[in-house]
């Protein structure tokens, strides 16, 4: 059984002349991507590998939550859809247990909620619809490769919202 962590970006910053890819983390964001990190290590399995976006604050959420595992950086994961982001996970290789991806909203809703069972927690299932805030995680266990990984594929047994 493999682990499927799909992360939101911490809340992010609106500074004047930044374009939406480089916006930073703001103050609020920088204190939730550590409580994130906090609950990764405490209530998931080590994380094995992550996928990430490129954009600033994806890649200052990583940072900030201490999660020490080989990162791979993707463009497409920024303005992508959940089948984009499907086919970048269906791309990580066996030998990861658990695999962390940094996105951003709606896609990673879409993507647990996509990806989510008929075994699926429904509770969970109903908070995602309702919200997926920033800095918010859900939990996906994967009983294939990542390879074989597709809609339905999965079942959605936690989310954990950091506050």
């Amino acid at each position: 059984m493999r682990t499927l962590l799909l992360l939101r970006h911490a809340k992010s910053d609106y500074p004047a002349g930044v374009g939406d890819h480089d916006r930073p983390l703001a103050a609020r964001g920088i204190r939730e991507a550590g409580l994130a990190g906090d609950w990764l290590r405490a209530a998931a399995p080590p994380v094995d590998a992550v996928l990430c976006s490129t954009a600033t604050r994806t890649r200052q959420t990583l940072e900030r939550t201490g999660i020490d595992a080989p990162v791979r950086f993707v463009d497409r994961i920024y303005d992508a859809t959940p089948g984009i982001v499907l086919t970048e996970i269906n791309g990580v290789a066996d030998d990861v247990g658990t695999l962390l991806v940094i996105g951003h909203e709606p896609v990673m809703s879409g993507l647990a909620l996509g990806l989510a069972d008929d075994s699926s927690d429904a509770g969970v299932l109903a908070e995602i619809e309702s919200k997926y805030p920033t800095s918010a995680l859900a939990l996906l266990r994967v009983p294939t490769t990542w390879q074989a990984l597709e809609l339905g594929g999965a079942q959605l047994a936690g989310f954990h919202i950091p506050r």
